[in-house]
């Protein structure tokens, strides 16, 4: 049934590792951007609040794919933007998958971004304005009082955003990144008669990456809850 898989050129768990390995990574870097551009949204800095509020409505407003192709075409083509080593034999793919990270950092986290805000607006006024009067600092405030809890509070809308990120690595595919979605699109041409088998395959696939990841996170996010 499945013979079409005994063809070498049809690297199946190679696909499924690098959409792994661009999720991970994506998400650890929208984690890091989406907590800076949350801090800059409740910035006392009319600059910074201004910057982040602007970001996040354009970048979450733009469709994926156009963040995707922009960086390929706009950055790596146009402005010679490299992100990998020129004398690696395999230079276009590595570029091409950093390229691909960079786009879906700086579209997820906005997402990010959004969902530590709404956590932030169930810390209690009373514990920042009396961390204020102790002497700390609006950093110090953030860092110490305000983000500790609001990132327990939304670690369900996190697991979220997480698994949508995850879904969305097969955008990568239109850039060249060799992910499970780019490898489904040669099995589709090439395998004319296994249409359905195919798409059975790649959405099981999915199913035991996306099951686990929201079985974990939820696990998670009730150990971690707040309770008010």
């Amino acid at each position: 049934m499945f013979d079409f898989l005994d063809n070498p050129n049809y690297d199946l768990l190679g696909a499924f590792w690098m959409t792994i390995k661009l999720t991970f990574f994506s998400a650890i870097g929208s984690l890091i951007w989406g907590t800076i551009l949350v801090g800059m949204r409740v910035s006392p800095v009319p600059i910074m609040r201004a910057f982040g509020t602007a970001y996040v409505n354009i970048f979450r407003n733009t469709p994926l794919t156009v963040i995707i192709v922009f960086t390929s075409l706009g950055l790596s083509s146009t402005l010679g933007l490299n992100l990998a080593s020129s004398d690696s034999t395999t230079s276009l793919e590595d570029n091409a998958f950093r390229l691909a990270i960079l786009g879906f950092v700086a579209y997820t986290a906005t997402f990010v971004c959004e969902s530590l805000r709404s956590g932030i607006n169930t810390v209690p006024v009373g514990q920042a304005e009396a961390a204020r009067a102790l002497g700390l600092g609006f950093t110090q405030v953030l860092t110490l009082i305000v983000l500790p809890q609001a990132f327990r509070s939304v670690i369900a809308p996190l697991a979220n955003v997480m698994i949508a990120l995850l879904k969305n690595t097969t955008v990568a595919s239109i850039i060249g990144v060799a992910e499970a979605s780019l490898l489904m699109s040669e099995m589709i041409e090439n395998e004319s008669d296994s249409l359905l088998l195919v798409f059975l395959l790649f959405a099981v696939g999915f199913v035991i990456l996306v099951l686990p990841l929201g079985l974990l996170l939820g696990w998670v996010a009730k150990k971690v809850e707040v309770k008010r």
